[in-house]
């Protein structure tokens, strides 16, 4: 199968799912949806166009190639294993979830034997850029696949980082997390302290902006979700613990030592144990609260 790409199957139409399907509807492909949610894939049809499946083997009928993004690796097998003898030999499975790069590589190989590529596009930048196209996708996987699949992506995503091969996009995306994960709680400790001190956690955040203190959670988080006690920009606390996860995996299988990354996950899981799941991410920054007894913005 070679040629421009204009029939997907979509599998996981959830809170990132969701825009980015619907992003690809609006660039005029085909794009057939599915989720484990019952009525869900209805429901995106209904409001947003494309059709329905009534699951991920429908959804694969005829496709050129399919996209998932779901929760795990070990869902995106699952899938994969029912697509795949509805794939013909030359399609496509785009894999944007932020999953394991062994289990992905595991995946891949299986699919290989049924002559149908893969290649691995994790996403960075939240449902806000997901809805307006403007993701960052780390790619991993043969050249020729990652030239096949570009037009799909950029449907979807502003920058694009081809970052080696299968597997290689979600190591990165995990490390990414990992970084921004750290840089997340040291930020509300910061704030804690300058709180403590006298100082506005509001104006902290201004001067951490025009400072060389700023962060992506500096910039789009702390005054957003934080400050403001809304907690709910998107991503879910269970999910970004699963990632550092992921990226204190790769640590291990290349033998590098991970001292601060090993704490960061810990604090991660602390606060998902504390706070509770089903909760946003950002409500991470309860348990720096807690253990400090004084809510940001807030009185003890």
């Amino acid at each position: 199968m070679s040629g421009p790409i204009r029939r997907l199957g979509f599998v996981g139409i959830g809170n990132m799912g969701w825009p980015m399907a619907a992003n690809l509807v609006k660039a005029g492909f085909e794009v057939t949806v599915s989720d484990a949610v019952p009525g869900r894939a209805a429901q995106f049809a209904g409001e947003v166009g494309g059709r329905a499946a009534g699951g991920a083997a429908e959804a694969a009928q005829d496709a050129e190639a399919v996209v998932t993004i779901l929760p795990t690796s070990a869902q995106v097998a699952e899938v994969a294993a029912a697509i795949g003898p509805a794939l013909a030999p030359g399609s496509l499975v785009i894999d944007m979830t932020s999953g394991q790069p062994g289990k992905t590589r595991e995946v891949a190989a299986e699919l290989a034997g049924r002559g149908i590529g893969m290649i691995d596009a994790p996403v960075s930048g939240g449902v806000p850029r997901a809805k307006n196209g403007s993701l960052a996708i780390m790619l991993g996987g043969e050249e020729a696949l990652l030239d096949r699949a570009e037009p799909v992506l950029k449907a979807m995503g502003t920058s694009l980082h081809r970052c080696g091969g299968i597997g290689a996009g979600q190591a990165m995306k995990a490390l990414n997390n990992l970084a921004s994960a750290g840089n997340f709680m040291l930020g509300v400790e910061v704030m804690l302290i300058g709180q403590r001190f006298g100082l506005d956690p509001a104006k902290m955040v201004d001067v951490l902006n025009a400072s060389s203190g700023m962060s992506d959670s500096s910039q789009r988080k702390f005054r957003q979700f934080v400050l403001s006690r809304r907690f709910d920009d998107g991503f879910a606390l269970e999910l970004m613990v699963k990632d550092l996860g992921i990226a204190l995996e790769v640590g291990r299988q290349t033998e590098t030592p991970t001292p601060l990354a090993a704490l960061a996950r810990e604090l991660w899981a602390a606060a998902l144990a504390s706070v509770g799941p089903g909760n946003n991410h950002t409500a991470a920054a309860q348990l720096p609260e807690k253990l400090a007894g004084e809510v940001l913005g807030g009185n003890k």
